[in-house]
């Protein structure tokens, strides 16, 4: 038989039932995504204090472990002392600071207003400072000599400044509004902790199979490490610093208190704040009041090098770097909140990426390859 003549095989139609069933699924998964993008939309503005109410939540609750079966199995009992106590130990202190730095830029403006604001002359070592000396020394003798019209040359960008500073000051007492109710939040979140903890994992099983499961383990694990170890011996620090600077009676001591919880969050450690204090201190105290200053800064700064390697787990060590970018990407997108959820949630996508990274096929757990 010819080949021309042999029949043609027909493309098999399309089932009517089956581009029903496409469109079907098509307008579903239209209508899942809009409803999941109006839930997002009236979140948002609660997006930052949840997370951060959870991260709390999941750092504190070795805690509330403890004390539950030190109060005799009363969960809610610790959960309001744990609360108190978080409120009491980080926003209390984190107020003062922030009104004590309100209070001194109220009152620079008061003195610029009234003309009683002077400026001291500068000392003649600023001439010897590489690149800017002789600029900075000159700039700083005008200043001294004849502020109002310094004043007067720099008015546009003190205007803008200024309104700038004042913003950020206004920013901070919504930060702490918002630090506060988290913190209230976390509170409830440590009963039901265990149960979320399930869910999370299973919705993770769902999107990675087991070695999902083994990331939520590791983000835990790197939550409490870094709340530990990174923002728990900061917050000590500063807080120490913040009792001594006000003991001795030292000249802003919030706003130096608040330096250096900064600069301890960003892994430099307290040196930078603590060690001017010292020298400002032997020029302007008695011998023995700024000896006994020095001991007490000496072991404030001390606290870093002894108590990391013990809160800090070994094999989850964030590298500086990435802490030091958490603080500064979350203190300018999300204000006070940030500069503590910054360095967690860095930390956290670090270690995940990280251990993804290093993980193979085989391997289904989601932790790190020993």
């Amino acid at each position: 038989m010819d080949d021309a003549q042999s029949p043609v095989k027909a493309e098999p139609a399309v089932a009517p039932a089956s581009i029903e069933s496409r469109v079907t699924e098509f307008l579903r998964l239209g209508v899942l995504a809009l409803f999941a993008y109006w839930s997002l939309t009236l979140v948002a503005p609660f997006a930052i204090i949840a997370i951060w109410a959870g991260i709390l939540a999941v750092a504190l609750y070795p805690v509330f472990r403890a004390l539950t079966a030190l109060f005799g199995g009363r969960p809610r009992l610790a959960a309001a002392a744990i609360t108190i106590l978080a409120l009491a130990v980080i926003a209390g202190p984190l107020a003062a600071i922030a009104l004590s730095f309100a209070e001194a830029v109220q009152a620079v403006l008061g003195k610029l207003a009234a003309g009683t604001l002077s400026v001291p002359a500068p000392p003649d070592a600023v001439r010897d400072w590489p690149l800017i000396g002789h600029r900075l020394h000159d700039a700083w003798a005008q200043a001294s000599g004849n502020l109002e019209a310094t004043l007067q040359r720099l008015a546009p960008s003190l205007l803008q400044t200024g309104g700038t500073v004042l913003g950020k000051i206004a920013g901070i007492g919504v930060d702490l509004i918002g630090f506060i109710v988290s913190v209230i939040i976390a509170g409830f979140l440590f009963r039901p902790g265990p149960r979320l903890g399930e869910g999370l994992k299973l919705f993770a099983r769902r999107v990675a199979g087991e070695r999902g499961a083994g990331f939520v383990d590791l983000a835990a694990a790197t939550i409490r490490n870094v709340a530990r170890g990174v923002i728990g011996v900061a917050l000590l620090q500063a807080l120490l610093a913040g009792l001594a600077f006000s003991l001795f009676g030292i000249p802003a001591a919030s706003v130096l208190a608040f330096a250096v919880l900064i600069f301890c969050i960003m892994q430099i450690g307290p040196t930078p704040v603590l060690l001017p204090v010292a020298i400002w201190a032997w020029t302007a105290m008695e011998t023995r009041a700024a000896l006994g200053l020095t001991l007490v800064l000496v072991l404030i700064g001390l606290i870093d090098n002894v108590l990391k390697p013990v809160l800090v787990a070994r094999g989850l060590k964030t590298p500086m770097l990435v802490i030091l970018a958490g603080v500064i990407g979350g203190t300018l997108s999300y204000g006070l909140i940030g500069l503590f959820l910054g360095p967690i949630v860095l930390g956290v996508f670090y270690d995940l990426v990280v251990a993804w990274m290093r993980s193979t096929p085989g391997q289904e757990d989601g932790t790190r390859p020993v």
